[in-house]
């Protein structure tokens, strides 16, 4: 395989992103899916949705399962810099090859049946035509976007988690609580748990509603699953008696802990078909990887980043950089940020990013702000002014975060972190 041949193969999908978008409906990748006999029939997912944590809780997952000895397939997004992070198996990204070969293939055979997909669907079907080929255990499956119309819905859980529910993406699931929670509550399928994270009363009302329309029972993490601190590390008590102690989590930031409670309660739930055992578990936490969550890329001057909104800045003084997609509740993520920060840099990273000015113009008169079209440029901006005493956040959208990798560590220490300490094979199984 050439480089060029890779990038092409990035061409013609970006090229699904400029003309399709996003377009949520399912009868696309159903007809897909039957075309393709049905790849994502040929394993058992755990199906993870959330405003927030969800990819966090997946990798936690995914991580544990390795460290069981499952052969797990795990498929989230965005990616930071490379397409190949959004699916790995064993803990691997997808060889490149691999993704010109089955792209190729894929391209082919459903420009002949005309069934045209988004760039998500297309991501997605790849995934499950991966996964189905070199024979999975199990895959852990991240929603894109809300849930019940998203094209990951298709998928067969033996258990589906709910992380958090929060003002997201309003353009494609509404303008409240109520109407978002639907959405997501979207994935619980008959007979099949749902874990549910520390939701909003109103959010977790129509969850349960769901649930209870399509006989999904529910599981609360922070009551049916329960992490708590000991004198040794973090104790877990989960459904169906399992108790879990000595646990560090790698991940760094309090909420960690909520979203390590979801995984925790959705893993004790499939432990019937796929158990972990205590040092699995222990050594799946302590070894997670999920690049871009408040990642220190640099340490004079400090800086983090992150696709949420860390404070973890001490007293230093700190230069936002800031980039969102236009759909993000962006006004109230200035309003938070705006109060730890001494200056700001705007930038628009993808298709659908914010105008830089529109939120320079949400922070003029509070702090010195700068909108700047491209991201490698904000980034070395905000450097260029930074003393060693200084910290600089990278924040509001993954894309971002990733242009920061590219810039600082070349986009080597990415690659590096998603590489699982003994990470399994990503060939087919003989």
């Amino acid at each position: 395989m050439t480089a060029s041949a890779y990038e092409d193969t990035l061409a013609y999908l970006t090229g699904l992103e400029v003309s399709a978008g996003w377009d949520l409906k399912l009868e696309r990748m159903r007809a897909a899916l039957e075309r393709r006999g049905h790849p994502e029939a040929r394993f058992p997912a755990i199906h993870v949705a959330g405003t927030n944590g969800k990819g966090s809780a997946a990798a936690m997952l995914d991580a544990v399962l390795v460290a069981s000895g499952y052969r797990t397939g795990l498929y989230t997004s965005p990616h930071l810099v490379d397409f190949t992070e959004r699916i790995r198996a064993g803990g691997r990204t997808i060889p490149r090859a691999r993704v010109v070969e089955l792209v190729g293939e894929l391209r082919a055979d459903l420009e002949a049946a005309r069934i045209p997909l988004t760039h998500f669907e297309f991501a997605t079907l790849l995934a499950c035509e991966w996964f189905a080929r070199i024979g999975v255990d199990i895959g852990v499956i991240e929603v894109g976007l809300g849930g019940r119309l998203d094209a990951t819905n298709l998928v067969r859980p033996m258990v589906t988690a709910i992380t958090s529910i929060a003002l997201d993406h309003e353009e494609y699931l509404g303008t409240d609580l109520g109407s978002i929670a639907a959405e997501k509550a979207g994935i619980a399928k008959p007979g099949v748990p749902l874990v549910i994270g520390r939701l909003p009363a109103e959010a977790e009302a129509v969850v349960a509603a769901r649930a209870d329309a399509v006989g999904a029972p529910i599981v609360r993490a922070g009551i049916d699953g329960v992490l708590a601190d000991t004198a040794d590390g973090l104790a877990f008590r989960g459904p169906h008696g399992v108790r879990w102690e000595g646990l560090r989590l790698a991940l760094g930031g309090a909420f960690q802990r909520d979203n390590a409670a979801v995984a925790l309660t959705a893993l004790a739930l499939a432990g019937a078909a796929f158990p972990c055992p205590p040092a699995a578990v222990r050594a799946g936490l302590a070894a997670v990887r999920w690049p871009g969550r408040l990642a220190v890329l640099g340490r004079s001057p400090l800086i983090v980043a992150d696709g949420a909104l860390p404070s973890i800045m001490g007293g230093r003084r700190v230069t936002l950089v800031f980039a969102v997609m236009a759909d993000k509740a962006w006004p109230a993520m200035l309003e938070t940020l705006g109060r730890h920060v001494a200056r700001a840099i705007v930038t628009r990273v993808g298709r659908r990013g914010l105008d830089p000015e529109r939120a320079a113009e949400r922070l003029a008169g509070r702090l010195p702000v700068e909108a700047v079209a491209e991201p490698d440029v904000a980034l070395r901006a905000a450097l260029a002014d930074a003393g060693p005493g200084d910290a600089i956040l990278v924040t509001g959208s993954l894309f971002l975060v990733g242009a920061a990798y590219e810039l600082i560590g070349g986009g080597q220490a990415l690659f590096e972190a998603w590489q699982a300490p003994g990470a399994g094979a990503t060939e087919p199984r003989p």
